[in-house]
């Protein structure tokens, strides 16, 4: 019994020490890390190289032109403009994205998901019904809708959308938790895929007739 409880204590050690070699500083472990393309003058962190922090400058951290809409003259009726770390690059290892989304009058944010972070989306202007649905098997669908200074959470990696109800443009602002979220626009992906996905697969998976899933391919 005795030589069980060593055993045992030895194993519960040895997976505390496994953990904590494991474990990560989610923090940067700089003040900042500004991305540069420049793969001579840099260092590699985070999928990026990063200059010399003697050489940053305010523009390294600066954007303008999120005041101005944006055209949504397109079958969606909506236009995203992301401000990542290719368009800041002063947002390298800080883990945020920051986001501008016009809405036309019955526009709509097509449902998506980010794989490497979560959502926090405010409205500034116009009328928005939106929503997220949880993982399999329960396909849960929480919604709201949200008027100009409402804000609503899109967990990490769940499918979410946004759909402007009104009769006039909608503005939001959201702020994602990395600096490349990485958007999967679901109809896209599934139907616009290079090459297509074979239409017997999604014939099947979708309980469709495959000549409609031809017409589907066709459109993206």
């Amino acid at each position: 019994m005795k030589g069980i409880r060593s055993i045992l204590i030895a194993f519960g050690l040895f997976a505390f020490a496994c953990s904590s070699a494991s474990a990560y500083d989610p923090s940067p472990l700089q003040d900042f890390c500004v991305a540069i393309k420049d793969i001579k003058n840099g260092v590699f962190v985070n999928g990026k190289f990063c200059k010399d922090p003697k050489l940053a400058v305010a523009e390294d951290f600066f954007f303008s032109g999120l005041n101005r809409p944006r055209n949504t003259s397109n079958p969606d009726g909506s236009n995203v403009t992301m401000i990542n770390v290719d368009i800041i690059p002063g947002l390298n290892t800080l883990g945020l994205t920051l986001i501008r989304v016009d809405y036309a009058p019955y526009g709509v944010n097509p449902p998506h998901t980010h794989p490497r972070g979560s959502e926090i989306l405010l409205v500034v202007e116009g009328t928005l019904y939106v929503g997220f649905v949880t993982a399999d098997p329960d396909n849960r669908l929480f919604t709201k809708i949200l008027n100009p200074g409402d804000a609503f959470v899109f967990p990490f990696g769940l499918i979410h959308f946004q759909f402007n109800i009104g009769k006039t443009a909608a503005v939001a602002f959201a702020v994602l938790s990395s600096q490349n979220a990485g958007p999967i626009t679901i109809a896209d992906a599934v139907f616009g895929s290079n090459p297509p996905i074979n239409p017997d697969v999604l014939a099947k998976a979708f309980q469709l007739n495959k000549n409609v899933v031809k017409y589907l391919q066709s459109r993206f």
